[in-house]
């Protein structure tokens, strides 16, 4: 059995400020914040997994690897996302986009990059409000996570892969090349859960995810860390 994925783990310099505005911006409900600082954000809809906020130790100095692509039914539509992500505090950036790209490129206040993508996008025609985890990474990467959460491809071609559960939810995006040069860990990673508790399931899994092409950064025996083929880290836990 596969593990699954169950969070996607978002570093913050304020965690529940950050869990906030991602909250009110896509009308979900409060985030729960835990002892430890953290913050968690269980969303109602086919998203499929958990954003976790997560203690920073500095802020964000680059792009991150991974961003949200967020759809929208119309024009007024995308114009009033866009509009209420500034009121949240959210704002305009520069990465490169061009002048006749219709999508619009906002970071929320800690500077993480989103996406309002331009009614009609047929690429993420048949997904909810977050169409997309977009991702810098090769068609390597793509296969990778294909295999390990056993999703399908939903597509490739000249080097761009996507996957997406059967379930439904966001298609997760591999750009391909060129490939952005990393110099930071990434502050947006994927966490997975084995489907079994017990040290066992989570040493046979981590096995099978390395035979895969990941690599194990952090052995820790209740929640290793990898690496995928390009080397961004995931995190892996067992089951209840």
């Amino acid at each position: 059995m596969s593990a699954r994925l169950v969070a996607l783990r978002i570093d913050a310099l304020d965690p529940a400020a950050s869990a906030r505005f991602w909250a009110e911006l896509f009308d979900w409900p409060e985030p729960r914040v835990d002892g430890d600082g953290s913050a968690t954000l269980v969303p109602p809809d086919d998203t499929g997994f958990d954003l976790v906020f997560v203690a920073a130790a500095t802020p964000k100095r680059e792009k991150n690897q991974m961003h949200f692509d967020v759809t929208s039914e119309s024009q007024e539509a995308q114009d009033q996302q866009v509009a209420h992500a500034l009121a949240l505090g959210g704002r305009h950036i520069d990465v490169g986009q061009l002048p006749e790209e219709l999508h619009v490129v906002l970071a929320d206040p800690e500077g993480d990059e989103f996406c309002v993508v331009e009614p009609g996008n047929s690429f993420l025609a048949d997904c909810g409000r977050i169409g997309a985890l977009s991702s810098d990474g090769t068609q390597a990467e793509g296969y990778f996570w294909a295999a390990a959460l056993d999703w399908p491809l939903v597509w490739d071609q000249d080097e761009e892969t996507a996957v997406r559960s059967p379930a439904g939810g966001p298609k997760i995006t591999w750009g391909g090349p060129p490939i952005d040069e990393r110099h930071e860990p990434n502050r947006w990673r994927l966490a997975l859960e084995v489907e079994g508790a017990g040290a066992d399931a989570l040493r046979a899994e981590t096995a099978r995810l390395v035979a895969l092409g990941a690599r194990v950064v952090d052995d820790s025996a209740s929640a290793p860390v990898l690496a995928s083929p390009d080397g961004n880290l995931f995190h892996l836990s067992a089951g209840r």
